[in-house]
C-alpha cells in the first residue's frame, strides 16, 4: 500500500526567533490526517518560553510574552509531552510530515538537552524516521520551479487550503495535504516504500545544501557553510564561519540569514 492513502501524522512549531541553538518553542501541534485528509486526532500546546519573545516574532504567530507567561505551560513538562508523542507515532510507522524537519525536529532536540530529557532520537534508538519534509520533496521533484517555496507558496502550487497560517495547528495540517498531493502527482514518491522515501530526502536534502552553499560562495556570501544534515542537525556542531540564508523569520515564517548550523524552516 503506497503511503499516500494510508494515514499522516503532522508537527508544526512556532517560536522565539531561527536558531535552533539558542530559541525556544512558543507553541506546537501535533496532528493525525485520515487518507481522506481529515483530521481524526490533534494536541496543541501553548508553552511558556521562560524567555521574552521578541516583537518580530509575536507580530507574525500572534503570541505575546505576556500572554505566553500567563497561559503557556512550563517549557520542561510540555517539551516531553511533544518528545512522547512524536515517539509514539515514529515507533508505530505513521509517517511524520514536518515542513522543514530539519528546523523544527533540531530545535526539539535542543530543547530536550536543554533540560535534560531524552531526544525523540534517544528514544527510538536512531534517528527519527520515516519524516517527510514537503520542503525537500518539492525541491526534489521540481527543482528548477522559480518562486518561494515556504508553506503558503507550496500550498498555492498543489491546490491546498490554509486557513490560518502562522499558526502550528494550521500549518501542520496544510503540510500534510501538502505532501499527499505531491505523491498523487509524482508517482515516483508517491509509491515508494517509506524507508526509501526517507533515505532519498536525506540525500536530496544534503544535495540541496551543496548547492546553496556552492551559490553563496559564488556570490555574496563566500565563506558561507550551510548544515547539509537531514532531519535533525547534530548536536555540538560549530556555527560556520558565515550565515547561509534562512527559509524562515522568527516565529516560524520565511525571511533571510539563519544564525548556527541549520537552514530556516520555509512555512
Amino acid at each position: 500500500m503506497s503511503w499516500i492513502t494510508g494515514p499522516l501524522a503532522a508537527f508544526d512549531l512556532e517560536t522565539t526567533g531561527t536558531d535552533i541553538e539558542t530559541d525556544r518553542i512558543v507553541t506546537a501541534a501535533v496532528v493525525r490526517l485520515e487518507p481522506d485528509g481529515a483530521v481524526s486526532e490533534e494536541r496543541t500546546w501553548l508553552l511558556d518560553p521562560g524567555v521574552a519573545i521578541p516583537e518580530q516574532a509575536s507580530a507574525i504567530h500572534g503570541i505575546s510574552t505576556d500572554h505566553a507567561r500567563e497561559h503557556g505551560a512550563p517549557l520542561p513538562s510540555a517539551v516531553e509531552d511533544i518528545a512522547q508523542a512524536l515517539t509514539g507515532i515514529l515507533r508505530s510507522g505513521t509517517p511524520l510530515v514536518v515542513m522543514n524537519a530539519r528546523y523544527d525536529l533540531s530545535l526539539l532536540d535542543r530543547e530536550c538537552r536543554r533540560y535534560g530529557l531524552e531526544s525523540v532520537a534517544e528514544r527510538l534508538g536512531g534517528v527519527p524516521s520515516p519524516v517527510i519534509d514537503p520542503l525537500v520533496l518539492d525541491k526534489h521533484v521540481d527543482t528548477y520551479r522559480k518562486g518561494k517555496r515556504a508553506l503558503h507558496a507550496l500550498c498555492a502550487h498543489y491546490g491546498v487550503s490554509l486557513d490560518d497560517a502562522h499558526d502550528a495547528r494550521a500549518d501542520a495540517v496544510a503540510a500534510a495535504r501538502v505532501v499527499r498531493r505531491m505523491g498523487e502527482k509524482y508517482q515516483r514518491i508517491g509509491t515508494m516504500p517509506l524507508a526509501d522515501l526517507h533515505e532519498l530526502q536525506v540525500r536530496a536534502a544534503a544535495a540541496q545544501s551543496a548547492s546553496l552553499q556552492a551559490y553563496l560562495r559564488r556570490t555574496t556570501n563566500p565563506t558561507a557553510v550551510v548544515e547539509p544534515a537531514w532531519p535533525v542537525v547534530p548536536r555540538n556542531r560549530q556555527p560556520g564561519p558565515a550565515e547561509a540564508p534562512r527559509e524562515r523569520e522568527p516565529g516560524g515564517r520565511a525571511a533571510a540569514p539563519l544564525s548556527r548550523t541549520a537552514p530556516g524552516r520555509a512555512t
